[in-house]
């Protein structure tokens, strides 16, 4: 399969130009380091806002002062209270990339931010069900614009060797927000009064007020400065962040070069303008469906069930304390943590099929078993079924967390040209909205109808994900923005950038990594239409 040519190891295009004694402890102009990384931090917390939204939301239905403000939803207004966050992304979407290329990642950060932090004082204040939904709308309205430019402006100003992990950990931290939401929720439990609720769903503003103050001072994105003819002021930014502000050190050059190159090509070769060119090329098309796909299985592999609704499945198999349920949440929340930011970590070191097929392949695992667990209680109420189930719910969001969670993200970024970047990235968070919008109406009732039963539906989707990743997952890892964008463009994308952008900063005798998957290329291709006869024939 295609996937299969690039799993072997590659030499990168960046790293014969770093010096090897020069440390992190012994830079120059290590304030430069700190603070850059300092701002990504500032950056990485968009994040959490959507994982405290979903882990409050999980924890709320446990309080007795919050199912008693709002009547006891049922479980169709309950699949409303949560899935109205993602609907209010959903009208965001076809204003977000424009933004983000319009006015820069920054501003675009800053105002989503000034959005949510709005939305979460009208949400503590609500006095009516109408109040709390129409908040909750504007958060996902205002995460939209954050969450697109956040992940970009992150990749796109990393130093190069961290990126990845950079990049991974946006997502991974997720599960920080869940922590504090679960820990938060768990701590006002004993407030008789609407602040047990009222107080968690304030501190959803917090990383918003942070980054209103602070973002004003973030470095914008290098290739969006090139890309609006400041060449000059994106050069310094490279050079002060990455070369103890040395503009002719040969990485900043290489990045430089490489980022002019490649965002001349898209603009003036290939003329990615509009949502069409997203499907336009095979290239893209080849980009997309990867996209997509990740999006979904993000998604629909049983974790919208925990995240969401573990409440519900804990009632089910007789745990019906609040407090324990409470404590579960919190302490998954840590662990699911605990492993995406591992994953993160070893991103570079055992690649992206890896940790995606090593995910997949754990989740359908522990999936199953907990199918199992849930039957042999709901049929004969044996208790240790149950207490199996919690272990192996403990299980899938480890294996969860190898890949399903930090990888999705930095994934897409790194497989998308600059400009179809912004676009191509809200394809991707458009498609997890649909699919979270499509679980949050679906799970409440499914389980209420189905209970174990429906378990058996997520267990074929995960083993169809497993096969599907098999087949079109590409190795990225150790590759710079532009050049694994040019993977997937072909021989003529790789010969223009290569030929533009890259030849200026090799030592003698040395070859980019993107010119020795030239051959690669041809050799994937011609597998892959052998591989269609042979299905075709069969």
């Amino acid at each position: 399969m295609a996937g299969g040519i690039f799993a072997a190891e590659r030499q990168s295009g960046f790293t014969h130009l770093l010096d090897p004694n020069k440390k992190w402890f012994n830079n120059k102009r290590l304030h430069s380091l700190i603070t850059l990384n300092a701002w990504i931090v500032l950056l990485l917390i968009t994040s959490c806002t959507n994982g405290y939204d979903g882990s409050m939301m999980n924890s709320l239905q446990s309080l007795p002062q919050w199912k008693d403000y709002f009547n006891h939803p049922s479980p169709s207004k309950l699949g409303l209270l949560n899935a109205i966050q993602n609907i209010g992304s959903l009208a965001a979407y076809p204003f977000a990339p424009y933004l983000s290329d319009g006015i820069g990642r920054r501003r675009t950060v800053i105002l989503g931010a000034s959005i949510m932090l709005l939305a979460a004082v009208i949400q503590a204040a609500a006095q009516s069900v109408g109040m709390f939904i129409g908040a909750r709308f504007l958060i996902g309205f205002g995460l939209t614009f954050a969450a697109n430019a956040a992940p970009m402006l992150v990749s796109e100003i990393s130093y190069p060797p961290y990126r990845a992990p950079l990049t991974a950990t946006y997502n991974s931290l997720w599960n920080l927000g869940a922590i504090i939401a679960a820990w938060t929720t768990f701590g006002t439990f004993r407030i008789n009064s609407t602040w047990a609720w009222r107080i968690p769903s304030a501190l959803q503003g917090l990383p918003s007020v942070l980054q209103i103050f602070l973002a004003w001072f973030l470095p914008e994105s290098p290739r969006w400065l090139v890309s609006r003819g400041r060449e000059e002021q994106a050069l310094n930014t490279l050079a002060y962040y990455h070369a103890d502000g040395n503009p002719d050190d040969p990485l900043v050059q290489y990045e430089f070069n490489e980022i002019k190159a490649a965002i001349e090509f898209d603009s003036n070769v290939v003329a990615n303008i509009g949502w069409k060119s997203l499907f336009s090329t095979p290239g893209n098309r080849k980009r997309m469906r990867i996209i997509i796909a990740i999006a979904i299985f993000s998604q629909w592999s049983g974790n919208g069930i925990a995240s969401y609704y573990l409440n519900q499945i804990l009632t089910d198999i007789d745990i019906t304390d609040p407090t324990v349920q409470l404590l579960i949440n919190g302490i998954l929340t840590i662990w699911s943590l605990l492993w995406a930011l591992v994953a993160s970590g070893l991103i570079d070191r055992l690649g992206r099929r890896l940790l995606f097929l090593s995910s997949t392949i754990g989740v359908l695992l522990a999936w199953i078993a907990q199918t199992v667990s849930f039957a042999v209680f709901w049929e004969h109420g044996i208790p240790a079924a149950a207490h199996s189930l919690i272990a192996f719910i403990f299980l899938f969001s480890a294996a969860y967390g190898l890949a399903l969670s930090p990888l999705i993200v930095v994934y897409t970024v790194e497989i998308l040209p600059y400009h179809l970047r912004a676009k191509g990235f809200t394809v991707f968070n458009f498609t997890i909205s649909l699919a979270l919008i499509f679980n949050q109406y679906t799970n409440p009732i499914a389980l209420a109808h189905l209970a174990w039963k429906y378990y058996i539906i997520y267990c074929c989707w995960i083993a169809f994900e497993i096969v599907f990743l098999y087949c079109y997952v590409v190795e990225t890892k150790n590759l710079t923005l532009e050049e694994t964008a040019a993977l997937f463009d072909g021989k003529a994308a790789i010969e223009e950038i290569t030929g533009n952008g890259f030849g200026s900063v090799l030592h003698d005798g040395q070859e980019s990594s993107t010119e020795k998957n030239v051959a690669q290329l041809t050799e994937i291709e011609d597998i892959r239409r052998d591989s269609q006869s042979m299905t075709k024939k069969a």
